[in-house]
């Protein structure tokens, strides 16, 4: 392909046109299918992401960025071939500023090694959306996860990024001041935009002080709606909760049998308070005692750090043990998001429709914002299975616009959701479309993404 000859020469065997590197870039955590990549370029400065992006943009070659792979709607998948960016030489914490709060990292450095440089500085980032995720690639899609009650999502996070845009043009949005009112938001415009504005070479991220103390519980309860009520009592008797999770029956048969534990099969909650050793003791407290109120069961504390890591464990290897559950299968995953006082109501008319079909389907999420998975399991193959799984999965985002929701609190729209930007945006999706020909008018950066096509 024109071009590639001159990006091989800038990069020597960082850049390649190898089928195998090649396969495995067209491979990630999602139901959807597409194409190879032609090529698979593995930068390690900004200079070089910026040569490619000017090679590219001469040539109408289509770029796509990578981080860690974990995206669950196709966001990083080559759907017109070109060029595949994966930011993996792009992994180092560039600077820590403790007495700000605040550290500065490039896009290719996943969460967990971020967390690990940082344990001698009192801090952490909070960002958690279970999968070891790079960070490029969670502001890209904006993600969030189980702390995003307490802590906020990557739209909270992200003070200032460096982005190269389709032309190859350097930008930096943001500043490490805590605010400004310095014109338009564009890093706000960025986070999110799932690589169809920019590729994402530099973060600046907002960190939080270590808990002093950290306490967890799990308890089942006879209904979801009796869940999801002592949820909403605890956040408006302003108990702050660092995470707030639940797990529907299924959901909890699955994770018993792959983690060893012995729970009931009832809707759950698992819940963490941060904070001093006396405030999370009266948090703690307080919510065993609006628990009692919403006739919960099965009680169980978890202060010791072994104790809590196995907790969230489980949590956390709900997907790989809602696999598990049926031996063969793989799964469409589905996420939907909706106000909190609609959330039982959502949550159990999608169980309904999952009961009456003819495929199983988990439900978790977090229950503090409103936010459900479904893991709709089907036999590898089965085509008839998945397009029942796809109906599912339509019928919940149709439920989530109709409680005045969104398709997707945190997996982001990729391929998977592109059908109903539409109903959930108006007039809005097509202001979108106009946003990203404004700054990539040859359409070369993750083309048939996110926006009108």
């Amino acid at each position: 392909m024109t071009g590639f000859d001159e990006l091989r020469a800038l990069m020597g065997d960082r850049f390649t046109t190898a089928q195998a590197l090649r396969e495995q870039h067209a491979q990630s955590e999602t139901h959807v299918l597409a194409g190879l990549p032609d090529a698979v370029a593995f930068p390690e400065t900004t200079a070089e992401v910026s040569a490619i992006l000017r090679v590219a943009h001469a040539n109408r070659i289509p770029v796509v960025g990578w981080g860690a792979g974990t995206s669950l709607e196709g966001h990083a998948l080559a759907l017109r071939g070109g060029i595949t960016v994966n930011f993996a030489r792009m992994d180092q914490v560039l600077e820590v500023r403790p007495e700000d709060m605040l550290a500065r990292v490039q896009p290719g450095i996943t969460r967990e090694a971020l967390n690990t440089e940082l344990r001698a500085t009192g801090l952490f980032f909070p960002v958690d959306p279970g999968a070891n995720a790079s960070l490029g690639g969670m502001a890209a899609t904006r993600a969030s996860g189980t702390t995003a009650v307490r802590y906020g999502t990557m739209r909270d996070a992200v003070l200032a990024l460096e982005v190269v845009l389709a032309d190859g043009t350097v930008i930096r949005t943001g500043s490490a001041a805590p605010k400004s009112a310095a014109g338009y938001d564009l890093t706000g415009l960025m986070v999110g935009s799932e690589g169809t504005l920019g590729l994402i070479t530099e973060l600046t991220l907002r960190l939080q002080g270590q808990p002093e103390a950290i306490s967890a519980a799990v308890c089942a309860f006879p209904t979801m709606s009796e869940a999801v009520d002592c949820v909403i009592e605890t956040i408006q008797s302003g108990k702050p909760m660092a995470r707030i999770e639940f797990l529907d029956p299924s959901a909890v048969a699955a994770c018993n049998a792959y983690s060893g534990q012995s729970l009931t099969e009832a809707p759950y909650l698992l819940v963490e308070f941060h904070g001093s050793a006396a405030g999370v003791a009266e948090q703690a407290e307080r919510f065993g005692d609006i628990a009692d109120g919403h006739h919960c069961s099965g009680f169980r504390w978890a202060e010791r750090a072994e104790d809590r890591n196995a907790l969230w464990k489980m949590r956390h290897n709900a997907y790989p043990a809602c696999i598990a559950s049926r031996p063969g299968a793989t799964a469409i995953v589905t996420d939907v998001c909706v106000p909190i006082s609609r959330l039982a109501e959502a949550v159990e008319e999608t169980r309904a429709d999952i009961a009456a079909s003819s495929i199983p389907g988990p439900i978790l999420g977090h229950v503090g914002d409103g936010n459900f998975h479904a893991i709709l399991l089907i036999e590898r193959g089965n085509a008839a299975e998945a397009t029942e799984a796809q109906r599912l999965a339509a019928r919940m985002a149709e439920r989530a616009l109709r409680l005045g929701g969104t398709v997707t609190g945190e997996h982001g729209i990729g391929i998977g959701k592109l059908p109903y930007m539409q109903a959930e945006h108006g007039a809005g999706w097509a202001v979108m479309g106009a946003v990203k020909r404004a700054l990539d008018p040859l359409n070369i950066l993750n083309p048939g993404k996110l926006v009108p096509q």
